[in-house]
């Protein structure tokens, strides 16, 4: 948004992790000054006419969000990233560009690498697409769509839509920078959000924390029957990592507020849930792994989307779960998995930093577990090791 923006604008305490940066990098390539202090981003927003390339590595964010607004430059701009990104689902942006005048070249494979031909504007309009997978297909349009002549109206229509706490955090913040934003939403297969034309204003914000990096520290606190604590967890926010509130009492959790801070506290076992997890799917893994230390039966319901993730996140925790002598299956949309007695082994990751915490939490209980990368969690937590060491010798 401050690459969109109208002036200079400053993003405090921001996450700095490989999928930060990578977005800083794809926005400098656009033509954007992104300054990277050690307590923030400085971004004065700017264009290109150049021809240039975008890293996307593993990024969702980077991937989806940064083809629609390189449509707005006057260059060709190639994206492409790492092995995996070149499976993960992107026809529906490169279509929903395609129904708005944009060129785009991609030898109809529906996948990264692919070349935006930039003409310096988007007339923008109205699309209709299935984010059933995504709903990082919609954030993307309506982000950017401020800046495109006439708007953007972004019309789903197909399964039911993962994820909505994000498009509700993307809405909140055009609104907050004085975008207006039309939203009916019929039901999660029929919903219509219009964004109208404007100049988002600049800014000066402290980001929140991002509470789903904090899921494997809270599930220490069941599997250990301990205490963790998260300082400055907001009372009020549209991040999907926030339904651990909810989420980690049906699994025998105490959770409670001390001030500004966020306390969870283990019990004697961890119970087994039957939830649904369509919208805050990226929580599957950790979770996964506290429901294959339960006591009792899991089923975790509305997570198909997870297949198109990082790797196929349900074969991978089914696999990687029963390689250690645990009893998960997949479902058509979801995993259930039996209690099992685990023992060590090899826990592969596939490059996805959510498998490795999923590992992380597993490795509490379960003794000569040997995680096989887990410098994977740079993508949103260089630090992961170091934190997660420091706390298991707390």
């Amino acid at each position: 948004m401050a690459a969109l923006s109208g002036g200079e604008c400053r993003i405090n305490h921001p996450l700095q992790a490989r999928d930060t940066l990578l977005m800083a990098q794809a926005l400098s390539a656009l033509g954007s000054s992104v300054e990277i202090q050690d307590e923030a981003f400085v971004v004065t927003p700017g264009t290109t006419s150049d021809a240039t390339q975008v890293d996307c590595g593993l990024a969702g964010t980077v991937m989806r969000f940064v083809p629609p607004v390189a449509a707005l430059s006057s260059g060709n701009i190639r994206f492409d990233g790492d092995p995996h990104a070149r499976v993960r689902p992107m026809k529906q942006i490169i279509s929903a560009l395609r129904g708005l005048d944009v060129e785009i070249n991609d030898d109809d494979r529906g996948t990264l690498p692919f070349t935006v031909v930039g003409k310096g504007f988007v007339a923008g309009g109205s699309v209709t697409i299935d984010a059933s997978e995504s709903s990082q297909f919609v954030s993307a349009l309506l982000l950017a769509g401020c800046r495109y002549d006439a708007g953007v109206s972004v019309i789903h229509s197909g399964s039911a839509l993962p994820s909505m706490p994000h498009i509700d955090m993307s809405v909140e913040v055009l609104r907050e920078l004085g975008i207006r934003v039309d939203v009916d939403i019929k039901d999660s297969t029929n919903a219509t959000w219009t964004v109208h034309p404007g100049v988002p204003r600049s800014f000066n914000v402290t980001v929140e924390p991002d509470l789903s990096n904090a899921a494997p520290f809270l599930a220490a606190a069941l599997v250990c029957g301990g205490s963790v604590t998260i300082p400055h967890w907001p009372t009020q926010t549209t991040q999907a990592g926030n339904a651990l509130v909810s989420l980690l009492p049906k699994l025998g959790a105490t959770v409670s507020r001390d001030g500004t801070d966020l306390v969870v506290a283990g019990g004697s076992e961890i119970n087994g849930i039957d939830v649904d997890l369509h919208d805050v799917g990226e929580l599957t893994p950790v979770i996964a792994a506290l429901c294959a230390l339960a006591t009792g039966p899991s089923t975790l319901r509305g997570i198909a989307h997870l297949r198109g993730h990082e790797t196929d996140r349900l074969a991978a925790l089914v696999t990687e779960i029963n390689k250690l002598g645990g009893k998960a299956t997949e479902t058509a949309d979801g995993i259930h998995i039996e209690p099992a007695k685990l023992h060590g082994g090899q826990f592969a990751t596939y490059s996805d930093h959510r498998m490795a915490m999923a590992g992380a939490v597993l490795g509490l209980a379960v003794a000569n577990l040997v995680i096989e990368d887990i410098a994977t969690t740079s993508k949103t937590l260089p630090d992961f090791a170091n934190m997660w060491q420091e706390m298991v010798n707390a």
